[in-house]
């Protein structure tokens, strides 16, 4: 068994919406959607952010009353990691702006072997919106994360976005686009594909030991 539980692949969500656990949010609609392709497979936890009183700033502990720490361990555990987030604008929201810099925060801490503490993990994107905005939210998220050391998969942004303007959203416009669902099926099996990979067989450290 516990064997097993050292083999488990652990993922986390942090979803970026604005509404508190109290109302439903179409990110965690399309979150959802992305799991249920795993199974049994992987052990996954999604986090509301702004359930969290998380603090501003860039570094893993902001003091007393910061949410971020137990957030964050929940990252370090986990060998997949998902931003989702809405679009506002057309832009991720300002809830994803502060989960990235709270991760680059943390970037300086390292693992075992000296790596960057995000070394061996994967990372991916999930968006939903009523608006153009999602590549562009995507490329920002992705790109960040890989800056700081996740490893990116190939296809691993699941989006939806309705007509521009006012319309049904994802859930209401009952999350059947075929599209979506293609890419969100791309985005689970690439990143538990990739994470499998990297907990067998490690980045080597040579060449990228933090000094």
């Amino acid at each position: 068994m516990a064997e097993e539980d050292e083999r488990m692949i652990r993922a986390v969500f942090l979803n970026c919406t604005l509404k508190a656990s109290t109302e439903p949010s179409n990110t965690e609609a399309l979150i959802r959607d992305v799991i249920e392709y795993w199974g049994d497979q992987v052990e996954s936890e999604i986090v509301r952010v702004v359930d969290h009183d998380v603090a501003f700033g860039v570094t893993d502990d902001e003091g007393d009353g910061d949410g971020w720490p137990v957030i964050f361990e929940k990252v370090k555990q986990a060998e997949i990691v998902v931003i989702g987030t809405p679009l506002w604008l057309g832009e991720k929201s300002s809830v994803a702006t502060q989960v990235i810099e709270r991760l680059y925060g943390g970037s300086a801490l390292t693992n075992d072997v000296g790596q960057a503490i995000y070394y061996n993990k994967v990372g991916g994107v999930v968006v939903t919106g009523n608006e153009d905005g999602a590549k562009h939210a995507s490329a920002s998220i992705l790109y960040g994360l890989s800056h700081i050391g996740f490893t990116i998969p190939p296809n691993v942004d699941a989006y939806w976005v309705g007509e521009a303007g006012p319309g049904p959203s994802y859930i209401e416009a009952g999350r059947e686009n075929d599209f979506t669902k293609r890419h969100a099926q791309f985005l689970a099996h690439n990143l538990l594909h990739l994470a499998r990979m990297l907990k067998e067989h490690p980045i080597p450290a040579e060449g990228n030991v933090m000094e």
